[in-house]
C-alpha cells in the first residue's frame, strides 16, 4: 500500500486499524496523515506514538494537506461531522472516504463529500485486540481497487462481513453496542457471586472463564443455544429455577429491546 492516507481523527479504534498496518510496514509513516481536534491529543501522539507519523491540528493550514490523500479514514463521532468542509481544490475524482462514524449513511456521506466515493463500515472494540467484526457496505462507483484497499485497512484485525447498508445498524447494535452489554451481564453475574460470598476478583474471573468456556463448548460440539440450555437444565433444579427468575424479570425480552434500541438509534444519525 504505497498509496497516502489522511486519518481524520485517532482515537482508540482508528489506532487499532492504523497501527498493524505500519508494524507491518504495509504503509509508511510519511504516507499517513493524521488531523486531531485538540492540542492535547496533537502533543500525545507526537509523544507517545510509536509511528512517526505526519499529525496536525484541525483548522490548521498544515491540515488541509489530508485533502491531497487520495485515501481518508473518517472516524471521528457522528456529531462532529458538521464540523468538516471537504476542500474546493479537489481534482481527483477516485478519492475514497471510509467512514466509521455509527450510524452516518453513505448518502449523507456523498451529499458532505461530493468529490469523493463513499464507503460505511461499521466495526468494534475488540478490533484494538485483532479480534473484531466488520461490516462494509460500498457506496456507488466503487471500483474493486478502492474494495481492496479497504478491506486492508480491517483484514488484519477484524473478521469482514459485505452487507447492504440496510443490514449495518443492526450489524452496529450487535457487535459495537454488544460489548457494553456483555460487560453489564458478566457485571450483574459477578455481583450475584459477590452477593454469595464469594471475592469480587474471584467472582470476575470465574464469570469470564465460565463465558469463554460456554462459547467453546457451543462452538466445538456445534451445539444450538437451546441444545446447551437443555443439557445444563434439570427437572426441579438449581439451572431451571435461576432460569424461571431471568424469564419472570423479562431479561430476554429486555436484551432484544435493547438491540433494537440501539439500532433505532444508528438510524438517528443518517
Amino acid at each position: 500500500m504505497t498509496d497516502k492516507i489522511a486519518i481524520i481523527g485517532f482515537g482508540n479504534i482508528a489506532s487499532a486499524i492504523v497501527t498493524p498496518l505500519l508494524d507491518n510496514k504495509l504503509i509508511q509513516p510519511e504516507n499517513v496523515f493524521c488531523v486531531v481536534n485538540t492540542e492535547k491529543s496533537l502533543e500525545n501522539i507526537k509523544k507517545n506514538y510509536k509511528h512517526n507519523i505526519n499529525v496536525y491540528k484541525s483548522g490548521s493550514k498544515e491540515s488541509k494537506i489530508i485533502w491531497d490523500c487520495q485515501y481518508k479514514l473518517l472516524s471521528i463521532k457522528p456529531q462532529q461531522l458538521n464540523d468538516i468542509s471537504e476542500a474546493h481544490h479537489i481534482k481527483n475524482k477516485d478519492n475514497l472516504i471510509v467512514s466509521i462514524l455509527a450510524g452516518v449513511s453513505i448518502n449523507r456521506l456523498t451529499q458532505k463529500f461530493p468529490n469523493h466515493k463513499c464507503v460505511r463500515v461499521v466495526t468494534n472494540i475488540p478490533i484494538t485486540i485483532g479480534k473484531g467484526l466488520t461490516g462494509i457496505s460500498w457506496g456507488e462507483e466503487i471500483t474493486e481497487y478502492q474494495k481492496q484497499f479497504t478491506k486492508k485497512l480491517f483484514e488484519n484485525t477484524s473478521k469482514i462481513y459485505e452487507f447492504t447498508e440496510d443490514y449495518l445498524d443492526i450489524f452496529l447494535a450487535l457487535t459495537s453496542s454488544g460489548p457494553a452489554i456483555i460487560a453489564l451481564i458478566i457485571e450483574a453475574l459477578s455481583d450475584g457471586g459477590l452477593s454469595g460470598g464469594l471475592p469480587k476478583i474471584i467472582s470476575e474471573e470465574l464469570v469470564m472463564e465460565m463465558i469463554l468456556g460456554t462459547i467453546c463448548l457451543i462452538k466445538e460440539n456445534k451445539l444450538t443455544t437451546s441444545e446447551l440450555k437443555n443439557l445444563v437444565t434439570s427437572p426441579g433444579g438449581t439451572t431451571i429455577s435461576a432460569l424461571r427468575v431471568l424469564e419472570k424479570k423479562s431479561v430476554r425480552s429486555a436484551l432484544m429491546e435493547s438491540i433494537v434500541s440501539a439500532s433505532n438509534r444508528s438510524k438517528e444519525f443518517r
